[in-house]
């Protein structure tokens, strides 16, 4: 405990997440982010031209055929549902049909956040009688990861985008500075927040340790990373258990270039849909 708290003073993450071999981006990498602007503005040719080609599809209920099981989209640290729409409505368009996880502010504890989207999953799973593909962006893929592991009833492929898995720590000190802020604010009683058990102590740990799990059978998995991230360390988001894409991206751009979108889609359709059984006593 003492060890935690002289860590806490100078860095807001405990050292089991920054393990040897992984190291936090340089200051200056974050200008490398800056790529984003291009990449959002290919994003807008591509809806420009696919609008002028043909009619984009309905969102969820309100189309006939769709490709493969449901898709959830998850949302990275300090991000909400409207970060992942732009990545969400491609999706429609290629057939899918696509959720909100219902976080609005990925900033609380990462064990109630997943406790909420496992709810959420429950809900579509017994909805659709299927199982449901989750496509996560930074920590939601990390939040994806440890799912996946507590139900593979529920959970039929994962899909990282940018997720730190092997080491958390090993991101920007931008990211720091956030983090310490919102366990202060948390510690001077603001609720909702991550404190520092979430981020040092046995939540930490917990969460952690779901993502070294091995993956269940008939989960696949995905992990789409970056030599170009700013944000985090790249040769941290690739699980040894996942089949690793790289992509040239920004960390921010991996929600909108629709280059990645095109990986994403890919590793959708490889999933093969099946339904499942599903505790029908609970719906979120």
């Amino acid at each position: 405990m003492t060890r935690n708290v002289r860590h806490m003073s100078s860095h807001p993450l405990a050292d089991f997440l920054l393990p040897e071999g992984f190291e936090s981006p340089r200051v200056a990498a974050v200008l490398r982010e800056g790529s984003a602007v291009a990449e959002f503005g290919r994003y807008a040719l591509r809806a420009a031209g696919e609008r002028r080609t043909r009619r984009a599809t309905p969102y969820a209920d309100r189309g006939a055929t769709r490709l493969g099981d449901p898709v959830i989209l998850v949302p990275g640290f300090l991000a909400g549902d409207g970060s992942l729409a732009l990545l969400a409505r491609t999706l429609r368009a290629q057939g899918f049909r696509t959720y909100r996880s219902h976080i609005h502010a990925n900033v609380g504890c990462t064990l109630n956040a997943a406790a909420q989207l496992e709810a959420r999953l429950e809900s579509i799973a017994i909805q659709r009688d299927s199982r449901v593909q989750i496509v996560g962006h930074s920590l939601g893929g990390m939040l994806a990861r440890g799912i996946a592991v507590r139900r593979p009833d529920l959970v039929s492929n994962i899909v990282t985008m940018g997720s730190p898995m092997l080491a958390p720590g090993a991101h920007h000190r931008s990211l720091s500075a956030s983090v310490d802020m919102l366990v202060r604010l948390s510690r001077a009683g603001v609720p909702g927040l991550m404190s520092e058990e979430c981020v040092a102590g046995p939540c930490a740990r917990q969460s952690f340790a779901e993502c070294r799990e091995p993956m269940p059978r008939g989960v696949d998995f995905t992990a789409i990373y970056s030599r170009r991230d700013g944000i985090v360390d790249w040769k941290a988001c690739i699980d040894p258990v996942a089949a690793p894409v790289e992509v040239s991206a920004s960390h921010l751009g991996m929600a909108f270039d629709p280059r990645v979108a095109d990986v994403v889609t890919a590793a959708l359709l490889r999933s093969s849909s099946s339904a499942v059984e599903v505790d029908r006593g609970k719906s979120a």
